[in-house]
């Protein structure tokens, strides 16, 4: 494993923005990012933050790049495309992909990084925005033990809770079951909510009452009380699209281990209707909304 000197980040939306952030705050090496919206960008300028001319020169200068997109899909797009990550790849280089994407993509592109004798990980992070500005993520790592300890102090600066969940992939399958069951999760919460309220029940009492029994959990006290309840579900936050593309990298999962996860299919089903009602770029646990009584 070569000495890590120099940063690169690509990808400075809700979340890449305040981890790169973090990682030239608390990193003490230089950090050059990329981004196809000019804002970010310039806000970053600040922390010391420098601009790459190209992808090509991004590749050329950085010993290790983090990528924070969308989706699988752009991750395997930007590697592939000319002039792409692939394209300008060279030995000893390490790739940290921060994004929720499929296991078999994530696995696909180790193995050809792998070909140019550089090394492809995955570390999908978990909880909200605010964590990020805080550093207070939780991350879970696809990589071997010597390129985790590697890149752990990286991680580090914008994560509280970075773990080896196993080999490459291995942090995608826990990212992706990680959401899958808050989804489920949130549905049951948004279920009790409309029951309750029909037979009388206020919700908070319903909400606080819960949270002192075995019916306890974070998505309770989180999305419950802090979403559900208030029926506030702002845009720019984890909204229902992604939830949705989430889920589905879950459901493909399952069913390519034989497994029949029809809760998660009912979840989806959820989801496609609050798309349907024009909610799809609200926060994900709108879907109570169409639960909610009348």
């Amino acid at each position: 494993m070569h000495t890590l000197t120099k940063i690169g980040f690509i990808g400075l939306g809700v979340m890449g923005e305040p981890m790169c952030r973090n990682l030239a705050r608390k990193s003490g090496l230089p950090v050059t990012a990329s981004d196809l919206d000019e804002a970010p960008l310039q806000r970053l300028a600040a922390d010391g933050v420098t601009r790459a001319a190209t992808l090509a020169t991004l590749m050329a200068e950085c010993d290790v790049v983090f990528l924070s997109l969308p989706s699988g899909e752009v991750v395997r797009r930007l590697c592939h495309q000319a002039e792409g990550l692939l394209a300008n790849t060279r030995p000893g280089q390490v790739i940290v992909d921060l994004s929720t994407s499929p296991v078999h993509t994530t696995r696909e592109l180790a193995a050809e990084f792998e070909a140019m004798s550089a090394t492809f990980i995955d570390a999908p992070v978990a909880r909200t925005r605010a964590a990020a500005e805080a550093g207070t993520l939780a991350v879970m790592v696809g990589a071997d033990p010597a390129t985790f300890a590697a890149v752990r102090p990286l991680l580090e600066t914008f994560a509280t809770d970075v773990s080896l969940c196993g080999p490459v992939g291995c942090g995608q399958v826990l990212k992706i079951l990680n959401n899958m069951v808050l989804f489920e999760t949130v549905v049951a919460i948004s279920e009790a909510k409309a029951i309750g309220e029909r037979s009388g029940v206020d919700p908070r009492v319903l909400f606080e009452t819960l949270a002192k029994g075995s019916a306890d959990s974070f998505a309770l006290r989180n999305h419950g009380m802090k979403a559900v309840l208030p029926d506030e579900f702002p845009e720019r936050t984890f909204s229902v699209r992604y939830a949705q593309k989430d889920l589905m990298y879950a459901l493909q999962l399952a069913e390519a281990t034989g497994v029949d996860a029809r809760a998660a299919r009912v979840v989806a089903q959820w989801f496609d209707q609050a798309i349907e009602a024009g909610h799809g770029d609200n926060y994900h646990p709108v879907i109570s909304r169409l639960m909610a009584p009348s």
